[in-house]
């Protein structure tokens, strides 16, 4: 049996499959998660990954041994597995995914009755240190039962709810879904739509024989920007492998970022609800909170992290929430991201828009940004505490989620990694040539003390 346990991440678990976590170690978990939380029902969905079905197989019999019901969802998107957080009769759900790691990779992600997450403050670690310990579990006299249910035909009616599918224009639209989820839920909700789908990698392929499904990856563009231009289409959507985040591209093949995305959908939505509290990630650039303040909302910045969000959803009482990194959390949708929401808001905006994509990017397309660069940095706090010396003239600095350095003209953000050795750099500003000039500052003051370059995928 293998659990290492440094698989148990601050938002969810992700493990080199056999090599970190194999099914003896998942079955374990099953037993830890029944005696930790006390959940008389779990519903457990999983993905298309090679690995998923036997670590399904191994969690239920694990939940199931110490009297736990188990409600089986089948192969799903994460982002139905906190539906079936949020309407059915469960104390827990857990997904089986790895997202957008590649194919050696699996994990699970576990959320609490009302799609409320369990993270590094809510549990996660003493999970750990319980099924990584020698407590032996008691089986239950009688056994949890497992009963099948479909969420599809329901997920697809919630999704279709928040926006107006009348409004919808015919669009021609190109979805990379890299061989995941998306390949499945896509043709399910395509076919209630006005649009025409060119579909790209819908088959269900836990190997991703085509690219990774991470569409932060430039390397994975190629395809879906020659479709969209092979076939005039409107714009493309593309999927991570679990379907819960999404990007865009516009109708010239451009890749739309998550801040853009995020300021697309927050002004689409404060026209149906004028006023509302807004939240964003300290790494989406300053066109999010200005477009949110331009509609009449109240826009709010927070630290990265669904489980954050959530919980800030929740505080502020948020209508939605905006990450860089392709998540997108609705208030109607249990305060929890999907990616497929956030699709069929911009498909809406879009059809009212009469615009090009293009075009209406454009609208949001202010201040270039250097995109997210990664080092490899041990000594981290140091290294932040050093750029804050470095930088000390700025007008303003903070800590909310790493270190962010203020000008009029520019801004910076150097995060830690909560896992690894890495500190991750975003720059912001005014033009290419201030973004070019600072940008080239502070990977040389990063590279000049001790950190590298580091690809993570």
């Amino acid at each position: 049996m293998r659990i290492d346990p440094s698989v148990f991440k601050d938002y969810d678990i992700r493990a080199v499959v056999d090599e970190q976590l194999d099914e003896a170690g998942v079955e374990r978990l099953g037993r830890a998660l029944a005696e930790f939380f006390q959940p008389k029902r779990v519903a457990v969905g999983y993905d298309m990954r090679v690995s998923s079905p036997g670590w399904f197989r191994a969690i239920v019999r694990g939940l199931t041994e110490i009297g736990t019901d188990v409600i089986d969802l089948g192969m799903i998107s994460t982002d139905m597995a906190y539906f079936a957080a949020g309407t059915l009769d469960v104390d827990l759900a857990v997904m089986i995914s790895a997202s957008h790691n590649p194919p050696q990779f699996n994990g699970l992600k576990i959320v609490k009755r009302g799609a409320r997450g369990v993270s590094g403050d809510s549990g996660i670690y003493e999970l750990r240190d319980l099924v990584t310990s020698d407590r032996q579990f008691r089986p239950a006299q009688q056994p949890g039962r497992v009963t099948r249910q479909d969420m599809m035909a329901d997920w697809v009616a919630h999704a279709l709810q928040m926006v107006e599918v009348g409004s919808i224009k015919p669009l021609k639209v190109v979805v990379d879904a890299g061989n995941g989820m998306a390949g499945q839920v896509i043709p399910a909700i395509a076919n209630q739509l006005p649009i025409k789908l060119e579909p790209l990698f819908f088959e269900l392929d836990g190997t991703f024989p085509n690219h990774l499904a991470n569409p932060l990856l430039e390397e994975t563009h190629g395809p879906i920007i020659a479709k969209i231009k092979e076939t005039k289409a409107d714009l493309g959507i593309m999927f991570d492998g679990d379907g819960d985040r999404m990007f865009l591209m516009d109708e010239t093949g451009r890749f739309i970022s998550g801040t853009i995305t995020t300021a697309m959908v927050a002004e689409q939505l404060l026209k149906k609800h004028p006023g509302s509290t807004i939240l964003y990630n300290a790494i989406c650039g300053r066109v999010a909170p200005e477009t949110i303040e331009a509609g009449g909302g109240t826009a709010i910045r927070v630290r990265v992290g669904h489980t954050i969000i959530k919980e800030k959803m929740r505080q502020h009482d948020a209508l939605f929430a905006g990450e860089h990194s392709g998540h997108y959390f609705f208030k109607q949708n249990f305060s929890a991201d999907s990616g497929l929401i956030a699709a069929l808001v911009v498909l809406e905006l879009l059809s009212a828009a009469g615009q090009q994509m293009s075009q209406l990017v454009a609208r949001y397309d202010k201040y270039p940004s250097s995109g997210e660069i990664n080092f490899a940095v041990q000594d981290k706090e140091g290294m932040m505490k050093g750029l804050e010396q470095e930088f000390s003239e700025a007008e303003s600095i903070d800590w909310l989620d790493g270190i962010s350095i203020w000008y009029s003209d520019w801004w910076a953000n150097i995060r830690p990694s909560n896992t690894q050795p890495v500190l991750r750099l975003n720059v912001e500003a005014d033009n290419q040539h201030l973004l070019d000039d600072k940008t080239k500052l502070l990977i040389e003051y990063i590279e000049g003390h001790g950190g590298s370059p580091a690809d993570e995928h």
